[in-house]
């Protein structure tokens, strides 16, 4: 792979505060929604934060617990995907005796899962708003929604290591079309499905963006 550059050019710096802006404007619309129009419109009673705004597309969405189920179904793909690269790094690292001689990409792959999965594990402790219907009638967390985090960060990049690693251009094409598609349907479906808030959604496609630009960003360096 390649080597590691010293020098950040313009491109790869406005990257970085794109980063930066986003997951600023994360933490910012989570102080919002913890704060702003807050009303016991969920289950059980439950407060919201942006209830008019929430409740609004809410009802606009109405329930479709079957597409709740496919999406659900469907998140095992990212995960994967993520496994693969996993198995790719332990080939690599069993290959060539030792962890520092891992594709440098790998390695930081592996570093931006790890972050990915703590700030799921934040998110699942810290409860921030339930999800506007019960699961198999339990009240669960929702904010954000991990599986739209979980699929905007995953699939983006899966598809800059594939772009890298597929050698073939009409293959390539085909995968990373095929994906895009994927992400888009996940998002929608998602919310389309009425288990999380839009806020959830919003909260998700932030912090995913932070993250994926951040580790975009380090990946160039490598």
């Amino acid at each position: 792979m390649k080597k590691g550059t010293t020098k950040m050019t313009g491109k790869a710096r406005r990257r970085l505060y794109m980063a930066i802006g986003l997951l600023a404007a994360f933490c910012l619309w989570t102080a919002l929604v913890i704060t702003v129009d807050k009303a016991p419109i969920g289950p059980q009673g439950t407060s919201v934060g942006f209830a008019t705004l929430n409740g609004a597309v809410h009802q606009l969405t109405g329930v479709h617990m079957e597409l709740y189920t496919v999406t659900d179904w469907l998140s095992i793909l990212p995960l994967g995907l993520a496994s693969g690269f996993g198995v790719l790094g332990l080939i690599q690292w069993i290959k060539r005796k030792r962890l520092t001689l891992v594709d440098r990409d790998l390695l930081l792959l592996g570093g931006f899962y790890v972050a990915v999965f703590l700030a799921y594990l934040l998110f699942e402790v810290w409860v921030v708003n339930c999800r506007p219907v019960l699961i198999e009638g339990r009240l669960e967390a929702s904010y954000p929604s991990s599986t739209t985090m979980l699929v905007t960060c995953i699939m983006p990049t899966a598809m800059m290591q594939l772009g890298r690693r597929v050698s073939s251009p009409a293959i390539r094409a085909i995968l990373l079309g095929a994906m895009a598609v994927f992400t888009v349907f996940m998002v929608v479906g998602r919310l389309w499905s009425g288990v999380h808030w839009i806020s959830d959604i919003i909260g998700g496609l932030l912090l995913s963006g932070g993250l994926v630009l951040l580790y975009h960003t380090l990946e160039q360096r490598t």
